[in-house]
């Protein structure tokens, strides 16, 4: 049986031709660690890790000899060793998105070993197409924040795009202004979405919502901090828009905080994050068990799309009718040269849906050439303490 031999950590970064915010930080540049896993006989696998991309690789290299010499197919075993030599100083945070990118990696090799794609692996895809939505309308100009919207507006919808997800957080008198003007370019049918990356104190969220509720809103994501698990409840419970979080909330365990305190309707467990496939299934189990949907937070680079795919396949239908809803997966459309040219085959948007990876293992292979450009983009760093100062 085949043993892992071998550990290959890659930092990507990309400048970007035009700089974007939202209510917390400008964006000027791409910056995603991902990693190879390779075993003797020569199968190798990829994961993704989110967060600070140095910092996610210094914690793939603290974890890499425990997992030398250790079947891929023994994943419980692995992720489990991973959390154990971590639970004393690192129960939350980027730790667990090195776990993460280790554990997606280690899905990839068990596929090709077992010659079974990930939704397979998983238990099954309960459907093969999924239905993405826009995650867009950042802000490109702080005198005139909403000045590209009717082209981005435009460009989704001739794509193909049924649900939009915008960026709030600005101020409640220039969110309100904003959802309105967008509403009006997208027309009534489609579906749009919120998220002000925990911008507002819990009074100023539930204004808003209230104010919102007429333009026919989806969800509100991330409303206010994610720290604050009674405001989530409290807001929801007098909200009529539905409320969504846990991007930024880590494992089973914090999973279980976030839903024993009915803080949301909807959780959005990062899997490149949250502790890789191995949790997320578990994290599934227990959002079902109480009636919560799961719609990922997915922002990197293609390897997480795939990730999610594979992993919304596999979602239950809970209680299940002949005529499914959709499962959502969110699908940035800001720039991203590491979306659009680290992987082939390329995901393409076909009648509004995404097909889901049929090969072994994830279903993608890694663009070598991309993968150098990418890598000597990024500043070296030897070592964490030089990457702080």
């Amino acid at each position: 049986m085949a043993k892992i031999s071998n550990i290959e950590t890659y930092v990507l970064k990309d400048s970007l031709e035009k700089n974007f915010f939202f209510s917390q930080w400008n964006y000027s540049e791409r910056n995603i660690c991902i990693v190879k896993i390779t075993c003797d006989d020569g199968t190798y696998g990829w994961g993704e890790g989110y967060g600070p991309a140095k910092i996610v690789e210094s914690g793939i290299n603290f974890f890499k000899n425990l997992i030398i010499g250790e079947n891929p197919i023994n994943s419980d075993l692995i992720w489990s060793k991973l959390y154990r030599k971590s639970l004393d100083f690192a129960r939350r945070g980027v730790l667990v998105a090195s776990i993460s990118a280790i554990d997606i990696a280690v899905w990839d090799i068990k596929g090709k070993l077992l010659n079974l794609s990930v939704s397979e692996l998983l238990g099954g895809a309960q459907r093969e197409k999924i239905t993405p939505y826009a995650t867009g309308m950042y802000f490109t100009d702080k005198k005139n924040p909403t000045k590209d919207y009717k082209i981005e507006a435009e460009k989704y919808l001739k794509k193909g795009f049924k649900a939009i997800k915008m960026k709030v957080g600005l101020s409640i008198k220039e969110d309100i202004d904003n959802v309105k003007y967008l509403r009006s370019l997208i027309g009534k049918d489609i579906k749009l979405m919120i998220d002000s990356n925990h911008a507002y104190s819990y009074t100023e969220a539930l204004e808003l919502s209230r104010k919102l509720e007429q333009f026919d809103i989806s969800w509100f994501e991330e409303p206010v901090s994610p720290e604050f698990y009674e405001q989530y409840s409290e807001l929801r419970s007098k909200s009529k828009i539905p409320i969504a979080g846990g991007e930024c909330e880590y494992l089973r365990f914090g999973f279980n905080q976030l839903i024993k305190n009915k803080s949301v309707d909807i959780i959005q467990p990062d899997i490149c994050a949250c502790g890789g496939l191995t949790e997320a299934k578990r994290i599934s189990a227990i959002s079902t068990a109480n009636g919560i949907s799961i719609v990922p937070h997915t922002w990197g680079s293609s390897i997480g799309l795939h990730v999610a795919l594979h992993f919304i396949s596999n979602l239950e239908s809970i209680p299940g009718r002949m005529k499914e809803a959709n499962f959502y997966l969110e699908f940035d459309q800001t720039e991203n040269a590491l979306r659009e040219d680290l992987t082939t085959p390329k995901i393409e948007m076909n009648d509004g849906k995404l097909l889901v990876p049929k090969s072994p293992g994830l279903g993608l292979e890694v663009n070598q050439e991309a993968l150098e450009y990418y890598t000597k983009k990024t500043i070296k760093v030897e070592d964490l303490e030089k990457l702080i100062k």
